[in-house]
């Protein structure tokens, strides 16, 4: 159990669990403590981590378990929780014919931005946030994926929250897309606490200071991509060998495979035994690495 004792600083959950009228359980007594920055909540689909992001915003009330923000007891006071979060679901619906500027107009409007300088100034930082003024006169409903994206942190940064959800944002984006998306996250997390859900190993890697992985409703791992990969040091091993000879390895703990130009399969595996005498090289572990034995052990 998390202490409570101070509840001023950061998010802090204690023993969160919510079991759907289906039978599924998606939180299964969840603690843990998020201060400032990125971080990263990893996942597969189906793992809880859309449902833990529906609980932590208030969209959904948890079976059993407390929800600290800022000193604020949240399923208490939701209402004074939600003047401090943003939140960025994994499907935000379909915007209406508006350019981005008018369309951030009326929803600062609605977060009662009354004052004209103030709600222009606050616009127009928000489009230069999420490098959409050079077309904030286009609809939003001609934007491509990943500019929708960009705008949905745009509005949600209009009442200058200090916790921002974003669940799954890059899924679906192509590569420029994804880039350019994960930069503005860098930029917004930078004096905020910024809680990233996806299952993209790659994109905790490049924003993400701390990082959970949670599967079956809990949580595997707790820690720093630096220490996850540390933990693992002198475990995992790689060797190149031919495609069919694949079913020959299903003795070892084989965590992932690559093909190469020769259409060769580099094999990586999870093992605390000595593999040099099975051929095998030993490698720096990574954080794919962390994340399937974290899975596999599950």
């Amino acid at each position: 159990m998390v202490e409570t004792q101070d509840t001023s600083m950061g998010l802090i959950i204690e023993n969160l669990s919510k079991t759907y009228s289906n039978g599924v359980k998606a939180l299964d007594n969840l603690s843990i403590e998020i201060g400032p920055g990125m971080f990263g909540l990893l996942g597969p689909n189906g793992a809880g981590k859309s449902s833990l992001m529906r609980t932590i915003a208030t969209l959904q009330k948890p079976d059993s378990g407390k929800i600290f923000f800022d000193g604020i007891d949240v399923l208490e006071n939701q209402n004074e929780f939600r003047k401090k979060l943003g939140y960025l679901p994994q499907d935000f619906g379909v915007y209406p014919n508006m350019s981005a500027v008018d369309l951030l107009q009326y929803l600062a409007r609605l977060k009662g931005l009354n004052h004209a300088g103030q709600r222009n100034q606050m616009v127009k930082d928000v489009l230069q946030i999420t490098n959409l003024y050079e077309v904030r006169n286009k609809s939003v409903s001609g934007y491509s994926g990943g500019m929708k994206q960009r705008f949905g942190i745009a509005q949600l940064l209009l009442n200058d929250p200090k916790l921002i959800i974003v669940d799954e944002p890059t899924a679906g984006l192509d590569p420029s897309e994804r880039h350019r998306f994960l930069n503005v996250l860098r930029e917004v997390g930078n004096n905020n606490i910024v809680l990233f859900s996806t299952h993209i190993v790659e994109d905790v890697n490049e924003l993400c200071h701390e990082l959970a992985i949670l599967n079956g409703g809990k949580f595997l791992e707790k820690s720093t991509p630096k220490q996850a990969e540390a933990k693992l040091q002198g475990t995992i091993w790689q060797k190149t060998i031919q495609r069919d000879e694949l079913e020959n390895y299903q003795q070892y703990n084989v965590l992932s495979g690559k093909y190469n130009q020769d259409n060769e399969l580099s094999i990586r595996v999870f093992d605390t035994q000595d593999l040099h005498g099975k051929g095998f090289s030993s490698v720096k572990p990574n954080l794919e690495d962390v994340y399937f034995v974290a899975l596999k052990n599950s």
